[in-house]
């Protein structure tokens, strides 16, 4: 059987679902709206069968742990769809957070809130950090457990100081879901038209 693409996103709150709905229509994918939640109500067994049911890919999944300490629900889940054998994970879109449990990851490169790309790490307002190729976020530490071709880093999804919000497109969301696509050879005419899912 042939393996869905999947993009994980790490965030699931009203601006996130909105706002990957809308991006994942305008690149012809799927997004799962019923993984949205702060935190994650579904468990990965669920998830991967609602993926399974999708006629399109890539199809995007959200996964939000609401600043639980440690590995919780989100991320067993995430854990759960990441390493099914009929997904395959072309990317995951790491969000920061002002998490105080200091949980974090490597990312390949960030997107600031600007829209310009950057190999140091972005805070929650999309703003450039110190710290090169790592992120501060929640539901992120496993991301690098995983084995995910790129892991972009962005500020929270849908907001930024408006400069992500969905009235303007929601560039920065979509900047990073172009660069997954174009890294993992998904090619225009293979992606179809589609409504959220």
């Amino acid at each position: 059987m042939k393996k869905r693409r999947v993009i994980i996103v790490t965030d699931g709150d009203e601006f996130a679902w909105r706002t990957i709905e809308h991006v994942a229509k305008e690149v012809g994918g799927r997004c799962i709206s019923r993984s949205r939640g702060n935190p994650s109500v579904l468990t990965g067994k669920e998830l991967v069968r609602l993926i399974l049911q999708t006629p399109y890919d890539p199809v995007f999944v959200m996964f939000d742990d609401c600043g639980a300490i440690g590995e919780g629900a989100g991320e067993q889940a995430l854990k759960y769809v990441a390493t099914h054998k009929q997904i395959e994970v072309i990317g995951a879109i790491a969000v920061a957070s002002n998490t105080h449990q200091h949980e974090w990851t490597k990312v390949d490169v960030s997107i600031d809130r600007d829209g310009y790309l950057t190999e140091y790490g972005v805070d929650k307002e999309g703003i450039r950090e110190l710290d090169v190729g790592r992120i501060n976020g929640d539901t992120v530490y496993c991301l690098e457990q995983l084995n995910i071709p790129i892991i972009v880093g962005i500020g929270d999804i849908g907001k930024m100081g408006y400069r992500d919000h969905i009235k303007y497109g929601s560039p920065i969301t979509k900047k990073a879901v172009e660069l997954i696509l174009e890294r993992s050879g998904v090619c225009d005419d293979d992606r179809k038209k589609s409504a959220d899912f």
